[in-house]
């Protein structure tokens, strides 16, 4: 789950993580009132959206008088922002934050993320801040630095002074930089965090050390806990159609391509997306029902699924464990009758209840094209829709 940057900034000042101040606009009257509030010399207006990479596509403006706030609010409202992790149809601004300007004198990098194949935390260092992190790692890797955190000690005060020297933080402000990571890793862990990530990191002129930019997710399984951070869920951001599978926890992306995938876990998932593009064709989604998914959970993907008018082909692809066969059969046949499918529809099935499974397929008397592996399904679908 993604937040904005004002929210995750509202969060860090709880835990004594620096930051400038700053108010949420959402027209332009709100954004002066905002600049007055302040009383900054200079005042910065940054559009709000799910997606990184804003400044270069005109989405922060520096204002030096209340006129240019207002100048800037208006513009930057309601424009559709294109950034590289917002694909080429972009996200509409619908808020702001108005926030205070910095004397900014470095720009670090500092990120949080859990190391799956060492299954710790870690957090990331650079003095190669403002800049996107991918890039550093492939054009100077020696200058991003890396601590494994111990779950049971925490991040301890020496792992963040020795980040803050190897970035080569100025001596006068290790102490600060330290305090800041600290309080940092806190906020990650108590908030259940998947990232947490400040590009960049600045120092500035009056001796502080503050978080300029704000990036915080959250692991979605953990949010029955962290009711505060579920309510700052801002679903004017998220695709409509997610939004209706976690309704019923189907794990649902919309993808560019034309044949709808519905399998039962994300590993099948992965691999029946990577056949379908091997066998020539373009998959439209990843969609998991789950190991525990039953007719309705079914029918309701398959709605789902044909929600997207780009879909022209729909392939099933189930290996039942836990799942048996026949319930999945039951589905798919309740889904066809239900929806009215027009378009083709192969089904795989394999493992527990298999052939009872394919039996019901058999005898629904439905349009359902049956398939003997999944390499054998990936070409049928294929075909199909070509």
């Amino acid at each position: 789950m993604n937040i904005h940057e004002y929210q995750g900034k509202d969060i860090l000042r709880e835990y004594g993580v620096n930051v400038p101040n700053g108010h949420v606009a959402y027209t332009a009257d709100e954004a002066v009132e905002a600049a007055k509030k302040l009383d900054s010399a200079v005042t910065v207006v940054k559009a709000q959206i799910h997606a990184g990479g804003r400044g270069k596509a005109g989405g922060v403006k520096i204002a030096k008088n209340l006129d240019e706030v207002r100048t800037y609010a208006e513009e930057i409202l309601g424009k559709t922002l294109v950034t590289h992790q917002t694909g080429p149809e972009g996200k509409e601004v619908k808020r702001l934050l108005i926030e205070e300007g910095s004397d900014i004198q470095k720009e670090y990098y500092i990120g949080v993320v859990l190391d799956r194949s060492t299954s710790r935390v870690v957090m990331m260092a650079s003095e190669e801040g403002g800049t996107e992190i991918e890039e550093v790692a492939k054009e100077t890797p020696e200058k991003i630095f890396r601590e494994v955190i111990d779950p049971v000690v925490g991040l301890a005060g020496y792992q963040a002074r020795r980040l803050a020297f190897n970035i080569n933080i100025p001596d006068e402000l290790i102490g600060k930089a330290a305090k800041f990571m600290v309080k940092l890793y806190e906020a990650f862990v108590d908030k259940d965090c998947s990232i947490a990530e400040i590009n960049p990191l600045v120092t500035t002129g009056d001796g502080e050390v503050l978080a300029l930019d704000a990036k915080l997710n959250f692991d979605e399984n953990a949010m029955y806990r962290q009711k505060d951070i579920q309510e700052l869920r801002d679903l004017d951001e998220e695709d409509e159609k997610e939004i209706e599978a976690s309704k019923y926890d189907l794990s649902y992306i919309s993808l560019d391509g034309n044949i709808g995938c519905m399998v039962n876990g994300a590993g099948l998932a992965m691999s029946t997306m990577d056949i379908i593009k091997y066998t020539g064709g373009e998959p439209a989604n990843f969609l998991d029902v789950g190991g525990g998914a039953t007719a309705e959970k079914v029918t309701e993907a398959f709605k789902i699924i044909l929600s997207d008018s780009n879909v022209k082909g729909i392939f099933v692809n189930i290996f039942g464990g836990i799942m048996k066969c026949d319930v999945i059969a039951e589905g798919v046949v309740e889904a066809t009758k239900q929806v009215g499918l027009e378009i083709p529809l192969v089904v795989r099935l394999e493992g527990t209840n298999v052939e009872q499974g394919k039996k019901i397929l058999e005898e629904s008397g439905l349009n359902i094209t049956s398939a003997s592996s999944m390499a054998d399904g990936a070409e049928k679908i294929v075909s199909s829709v070509k």
